[in-house]
């Protein structure tokens, strides 16, 4: 990953969120630098920001401090209507909780974020096809979310997340709520949208399985990140086993 341009810039992001009892620091004072191309595992254990960094870093919320730069774009900087140009022609964000529509077929869901590109009905569904088919629902195009199992609408969220081909995937713990043998198929789904497409993809998971096809990895644990690590040499210890 030599000479590659960095497109995800964290620079000293703190989030702290107020609440009656006292403040809560989500976020302590994180650095992260990601390039274009490169595959990277943010692990730790639930609560540890991952999720808070996540929506940092899509343009979904802001930092209390510090700033997030994509593309050399700082988002802390935006207005709505510009972090919303942002995330749709930029980021692809796979929610662990799906986030489908309920009332729209898989077709459906997928095409929906090329309406906001004002892109014609039929070049929507004819890439909407495309990509679920990619992700292997080829024979599924009509189908709604609760005729889906939960593997299959992870793909449809994956599916939508390129919809606008986006350079950067946000995947926040993408193979949590799936068996062995789906969540392996997610794992090496996304590797080779970096292979082939040479997307950007940073994937906050406790799974190990993410291990293998990653570059690098960051540890987080309570709002920190404790360690960087090329994958080649990675350590584990008994803690995050």
């Amino acid at each position: 990953m030599e000479g590659r341009e960095i497109v995800v810039d964290v620079k000293e992001v703190t989030k702290d969120y107020p609440l009656r009892s006292g403040v809560v620091k989500a976020l302590k004072g994180i650095d992260l630098q990601v390039k274009r191309g490169e595959y990277v595992v943010v692990m730790g254990p639930s609560g540890s920001g991952k999720t808070t960094l996540f929506n940092m870093i899509g343009g979904l919320d802001k930092p209390t401090s510090g700033s997030v730069s994509i593309d050399r774009i700082n988002l802390a900087q935006m207005n709505d209507r510009q972090l919303a140009w942002v995330r749709s022609r930029k980021i692809g964000y796979i929610f662990q909780t799906f986030n489908l529509i309920p009332v729209l077929s898989a077709q459906d869901n997928v095409a929906l974020p090329m309406v906001f590109l004002g892109i014609s009905k039929e070049e929507r569904r004819k890439k909407a096809a495309e990509l679920l088919s990619l992700v292997g629902l080829g024979d599924r195009l009509n189908h709604r979310p609760q005729e889906l199992s939960g593997g299959q609408q992870q793909r449809v969220a994956i599916a939508r997340a390129l919809a606008n081909n986006p350079s950067i995937i946000l995947a926040d713990e993408p193979t949590g709520n799936l068996d062995l043998s789906t969540g392996l198929s997610i794992v090496q789904l996304l590797y080779r949208l970096k292979v082939e497409r040479d997307t950007t993809v940073i994937c906050a998971t406790h799974d190990l399985k993410m291990v293998d096809v990653s570059d690098r990895l960051a540890w987080l644990r309570d709002g920190v990140i404790e360690r960087i690590e090329e994958r080649t040499t990675v350590t584990l210890t008994s803690e995050e086993m």
